[in-house]
Formats: C-alpha cells, sequence, structure tokens
C-alpha cells in the first residue's frame, strides 16, 4: 500500500512538473528549485521527488547534475514520441506548425501502414477495423464518441499493418490524433468523412496495397491543406 502511494505520488509529481516545463513556468535552459525545495513547493517526500526527476530526465525535458541543479533543456531534447511529454504538449494549446509536424509525421507512416495491412491484415485485424467504422457510423447518430471512434479506427489500420514498428507508434499517433482531429474537425466544421474511411476499409479487405495507400494519402492531404490554410 505504501508502496503504490509512493508510486502515485511520483508519477502525479512527474505530470505537474512536466506540464510545468512544457508551458514555460520553469524556462528552458535555467534552473528548477532543488529537491528539497520541490519537496517543500508539492508536498512530496523526497524520495518521491527525486524518482520524478530521474523520469523526467529519462524524458529528456531536464538534466540534472551533482552540484549543479536541475537544468530545463530544449525542446529538441525532449522525447516526443513519449506519451507522456507528447500529451503535455498537446494539452497546453499546442501550435499549428506542431500540428502541421505531427501530420506530417503521420503523412510518412499511415499510408504505407494501411498497403502493409492491405497485404497482411488477419481477418481478426480486418474486423477490427471495420468494427470503428461501424463506430463512425453510430456516432453520427450520437450512439458513441467521434473523436474515439475516428482514432480507434486509424490506430486499428496500424496494428494490422503486421510491422512491429509501426504497431508500436500506435499511443504516439493515438496521443496526437485526439488533437489534431479535434482541430481539423472544427476547422471543416465537420466530423470524419465516413465513406472516405469506408473507401479505405474497402481496399485493405479488397487486398489493394497502392489503393489504400492512395486512399489515406489523400485524407492526410487534407489535413495539411487546411492547417496550411490557417498558418
Amino acid at each position: 500500500m505504501i508502496s503504490n502511494q509512493k508510486h502515485n505520488l511520483t508519477y502525479q509529481l512527474t505530470h505537474e512538473l512536466g506540464k510545468a516545463i512544457v508551458t514555460g513556468k520553469y524556462k528552458i535552459g535555467e534552473g528548477l528549485p532543488t529537491e528539497a525545495n520541490l519537496c517543500i513547493e508539492y508536498d512530496v517526500s523526497r524520495s518521491a521527488t527525486r524518482e520524478a526527476v530521474k523520469m523526467l530526465s529519462a524524458k529528456g525535458l531536464i538534466e540534472s547534475r551533482p552540484k549543479k541543479g536541475i537544468k530545463v533543456l530544449p525542446a529538441t531534447n525532449w522525447n516526443m514520441f513519449d506519451t507522456d511529454v507528447l500529451g503535455w504538449i498537446l494539452s497546453s494549446n499546442p501550435s499549428l506548425s506542431l500540428l502541421k509536424s505531427f501530420t506530417e509525421v503521420r503523412a510518412a507512416i499511415e499510408p504505407q501502414a494501411a498497403a502493409l495491412a492491405a497485404v497482411n491484415a488477419t481477418n481478426d485485424e480486418l474486423d477490427m477495423i471495420e468494427a470503428a467504422l461501424k463506430r463512425m457510423k453510430e456516432a453520427e447518430k450520437g450512439l458513441d464518441d467521434t473523436l474515439d471512434s475516428d482514432i480507434a479506427f486509424h490506430t486499428s489500420i496500424l496494428k494490422a499493418s503486421g510491422n512491429p514498428f509501426i504497431i508500436q507508434l500506435s499511443d504516439f499517433i493515438s496521443t496526437a490524433l485526439r488533437v489534431s482531429i479535434r482541430y481539423t474537425n472544427k476547422t471543416k466544421g465537420e466530423d470524419g468523412d465516413i465513406n472516405k474511411h469506408a473507401y479505405i476499409f474497402q481496399t485493405i479487405k479488397s487486398k489493394k496495397p497502392e489503393k489504400a495507400r492512395k486512399a489515406v494519402q489523400e485524407i492526410l492531404d487534407e489535413a495539411l491543406e487546411l492547417i496550411n490554410s490557417n498558418l
């Protein structure tokens, strides 16, 4: 019980400090308070503080050295593929340039994932994609969550690719999609296009990799065009 409590306090402090760093409370290149002062400020134990500092160091947000204190590192050092780091950034009103960069990453990954899914997807994985598509249709009627079902559709294609490296990116893509899809849908004034998603599923189910690749690419090109028009 005590161990779980310590773990929860460490995780909570890691999140609070992480959000404070990405929102600029603690400036890049400047120092954080000492571990002793962090204990007082956040009302946690020294051991929990020390573990939180280690976690943030591993995520690339800070550097802690004996006698030199804790220094906030530049954003180029941050592990953007860490879902915690990405979540903190995206929850702090991310810039359009960041959303553009993320969509460019999607464009480099998702069309290929769809092409691979058209070749490699098992029957169970096809069922998973189809189930997500049905959820999107239900969401149009108010019977499911629009955002969750859209994310489920895109991540199910990643998982059906059969490529372990692409599959490992599912959590990263899912975390960022929660913001980027919300933005593009709000800007367009509509939710995800069901017909285009249904076509993607059909190209995958029919084992047409090039058509699957092109169909996903078209959706992402539209998203990039939308973002670019508002930059």
